[in-house]
């Protein structure tokens, strides 16, 4: 598909989001009308000023200026309807693009939130930032000012036109010779700039991907002394931005002024024409005859054709931010038009009461029992309880074709089960926990939960049984009780606060500020990166899911800290599966099946004694003879 079919469709799709907008947009449409028509009355107007009002006071004794106050009184009233229709769409096309932005920025958000993990991991996050700014906010500019201006333009080309056909036929045909030349040298520079303002954009979305890098790797850079080589490589990208936007900028730079230079030779050959017609008294031919050609027609032409040859300039100026508001345009829609995360699943996970038959009924409260909520083709449903045994069968994974990530994993957690994944880096432990939430689908194999494939299952109900503490913490904007609340929104702060004890985190946030009503801001860059893992981790503990995956949960914590941690994560592991990934081989020692993975297999299983009886790798690993990269 080529750029012009692109943008037509680009057009449409944001043509779409104008419809809610309909009776704003014929009061627009009102207005620009009237304003053009003001503009060509007054410029009409002109030659009755002078032809009936100035020229026959010339020389006379004793003038009379009633009739030219009239007259001119008049033309201030046409000035003013124009000048009002003109404030009016103005403001209302503003309200029109906000609002417009206001629905394209929630469509991407909620379509943002419906993506795959593999998306955010493809795509740069300073990219995807540079969409809900810098193309938004070009799209903001053509919604609110190119559009509108483009219109009038239009409306203001046609009336003129005909206006001046209205005056002399033969002097509208040297002003379209003009023109014609005007348009062929802004379908030149409109091509030309158009291609760079694509790629300005598209090296802007680079660069602020790259910036984003380097602000949240700072530390890394200066550890490694790598500002040169950020510097270095920042210019690059910045030297790409550069060339596009100079160029893209510098054809459309010139547009204004070859137009211009344009008109102002086509007013003069119009000056002379007019003046030797009229000297001469030459025929002059109209939509309505042939009549002569006066001082006021003269006068009123040159003003017509100021005003057909300044919209045309407005028109090609106006183009430059089209192009680039479209360029934005499809890369926002290239976001909302992402695949999103599939879900063919129908197993519901609910909250159950017992009785003391055995019995499970459904409850909307939270009971810290949970059942599997299977629907059958004949309308019945039945319950089966969640006990957290999760089996892989013989499963294979990539990431992306041609590179498998892991081969032939085969493992059995039982219910309340502590299961440890080791190895190197890039063994694969991560991606076991990653298809386990569905983040990724497996290529072959099957994994079941509570003998149920998880593909059956809908993904937020498997999420949400599964509690994680990842090693890259993220704390958002708002006091640390919102934090923990954000595990468990309908748990109690007493909840919260208990977790938060369990997990040690209970005293250094009593010695904040404003203790658990502290404001964190910057994802908690005011704690230390124990203390944010202290509250990720208390986070996980509100949310009370019976199967658990830490993620180098305790990797940024202290040797102190950790041991009390480990107690109040060991209660809370009671009675839940737990998958716990660990470099530091003392947080896995108590897990009842020890896995060490190599290359996405898994070459070693059991128990820390059993392991290190068979003196194999993890025992290689324990005593030291070769280190965890």
């Amino acid at each position: 598909m080529n750029n012009n079919q692109f943008n037509l469709k680009t057009v449409k799709r944001l043509l779409s989001y104008l419809k809610a907008y309909r009776a704003a947009l014929i009061t627009v449409a009102v207005c620009i009308v009237l304003s053009a028509l003001a503009s060509v009355a007054s410029s009409l107007f002109l030659q009755s000023l002078i032809d009936d009002y100035i020229v026959p006071l010339l020389g006379t004794a004793n003038p009379v200026f009633t009739g030219l106050i009239k007259a001119l009184a008049l033309m201030g009233l046409v000035y003013l309807i124009g000048t009002l229709a003109t404030l009016v769409y103005n403001r209302v096309m503003v309200t029109i693009a906000q609002g417009t932005l206001k629905r394209i920025r929630d469509e991407m958000f909620a379509k943002m939130q419906d993506l795959p993990i593999r998306y955010f991991d493809t795509h740069t996050h300073g990219d995807i930032m540079s969409r809900y700014t810098n193309d938004t906010d070009t799209l903001r500019q053509m919604i609110a000012q190119s559009l509108a201006q483009l219109v009038t333009s239009v409306c203001t080309i046609v009336a003129v036109f005909c206006a001046m056909l209205y005056q002399s036929i033969y002097l509208t045909l040297v002003v379209l010779a003009a023109v014609t030349v005007q348009l062929l040298v802004t379908k030149k520079l409109t091509g030309k700039s158009g291609f760079y303002f694509v790629k300005q954009q598209d090296t802007l979305g680079v660069l602020n991907g790259y910036v984003e890098e380097m602000v949240n790797g700072q530390k890394i850079v200066k550890v490694f002394c790598h500002e040169e080589l950020a510097k270095k490589d920042f210019r690059q990208r910045n030297r790409n931005w550069e060339h596009a936007s100079s160029n893209a900028n510098g054809y459309a730079n010139a547009l204004m002024p070859v137009s211009n230079s344009i008109g102002y030779l086509q007013y003069v050959v119009v000056a002379i024409i007019g003046a030797w017609m009229a000297i001469m008294q030459a025929r002059n031919l109209t939509l309505f005859g042939m009549n002569g050609i006066t001082l006021g027609t003269i006068a009123s032409f040159l003003t017509l054709s100021r005003n057909f040859t300044s919209p045309i300039s407005q028109v090609a100026n106006q183009f430059n931010s089209i192009i680039t508001a479209l360029a934005g345009a499809t890369r926002i829609f290239s976001l909302m038009d992402e695949v999103p995360e599939t879900d063919e699943g129908y197993v519901t996970l609910v909250n159950t009461t017992e009785d003391e038959k055995g019995t499970m009924r459904e409850t909307a409260s939270h009971t810290g029992t949970w059942a599997w909520k299977h629907p059958h083709g004949d309308g019945t449903i039945t319950l089966s309880k969640l006990s957290g045994q999760v089996v892989f069968e013989h499963v294979d994974f990539s990431y992306s074709p041609g590179k498998q990530i892991l081969h032939d994993i085969t493992l059995t957690a039982e219910p309340g089960q502590k299961i440890a994944l080791v190895g190197a880096t890039g063994a694969g432990k991560t991606t076991i926990t990653n298809l386990i939430n569905r983040f990724y689908d497996i290529d072959g194999g099957k994994i079941r939960y509570d003998s149920i494939n998880i593909e059956k299952i809908k993904k937020p109900d498997l999420r949400s049984s599964l509690g994680i503490v990842l090693q890259d913490v993220n704390l958002f904007t708002g006091t640390v009780m919102e934090n923990l609340h954000y595990g468990n929104r309908d748990a109690t702060d007493e909840a919260c606060i208990e977790a938060a004890k369990l997990a040690n985190a209970h005293n250094f946030i009593m010695m904040l500020p404003n203790g658990y009503d502290t404001v964190l801001e910057g994802d908690g860059s005011g704690l230390s990166q124990g203390q944010r893992q202290l509250i990720s981790i208390a986070r996980a503990v509100v949310a009370d899911p019976p199967v658990m995956i830490l993620d180098e949960a305790t990797s940024s914590i202290d040797t102190r800290t950790e041991a009390l941690v480990q107690e109040g994560m060991d209660r809370l592991m009671e009675g839940r599966t737990v998958f716990v990934i660990a470099h530091r081989l003392s947080t896995v020692m108590n897990s009842d099946v020890i896995m060490v993975m190599d290359q996405g297999r898994i070459i070693e299983r059991g128990s820390h004694d059993e392991l290190i009886s068979k003196k194999g790798t993890y025992y290689q690993l324990y005593t030291g003879v070769f280190e965890l990269e």
